[in-house]
């Protein structure tokens, strides 16, 4: 099902999808999509693509942890951070299957915090997902143990209910939260 819907999904944002393409290409110099290494379910890595919304010369770590965030972000970025339009590639992940619509955002390669927390609470066998239970209860600005905690809260009640929750909360995030920091 996950595959099916990313698919349809894929077709009817093309256009917009070709947009931002161009965009992106025209206001800065590098690809328009940026491939992260990720953990994945069991732990296991796999390239995540994100429509690019920083500069070439921005490190590849969580972007709380880089000094001067704003800096780093280019103009369609912003916008494209705020709406999640960057999250869009992803739909090929779902394709791949390497990702579901709704589990633990994968974390990048070299968050070993959040991978250790996520072990020992069993998290790490669910396969990550483009929105979930910890992006709605704050995204950016929760711990990583706060994180984990929603990670796992997800983990325990995971049903076709729960994602279709989570689903429905994502666009009023997107679209009435003005609370993500980036």
């Amino acid at each position: 099902m996950n595959k099916l819907m990313a698919l349809f999904l894929l077709l009817i944002c093309a256009p917009i999808l070709l947009v931002l393409v161009i965009l992106i290409r025209l206001t800065s110099k590098g690809p328009a999509i940026h491939w992260s290494s990720r953990v994945g379910k069991d732990n296991n890595l796999f390239l995540m693509p994100k429509f690019r919304s920083m500069y070439l010369y921005t490190p590849d770590v969580a972007t709380h942890l880089l000094r001067e965030s704003s800096t780093c972000i280019t103009p369609v970025g912003k916008i494209m951070r705020k709406t999640s339009l960057d999250e869009l590639p992803q739909l090929w992940s779902i394709l791949k299957g390497d990702m579901n619509f709704v589990g633990p955002r994968p974390a990048l390669h070299n968050q070993d915090d959040l991978v250790t927390m996520r072990d020992k609470y069993g998290v790490s066998k669910l396969k990550p997902g483009v929105t979930g239970w910890a992006q709605i209860n704050g995204r950016d600005e929760i711990s990583i143990p706060e994180k984990v905690k929603l990670d796992t809260f997800y983990l325990e009640n995971e049903s076709l209910s729960f994602d279709l929750k989570i689903i429905f909360l994502t666009f009023f995030k997107i679209f009435g939260d003005k609370k993500v920091s980036h």
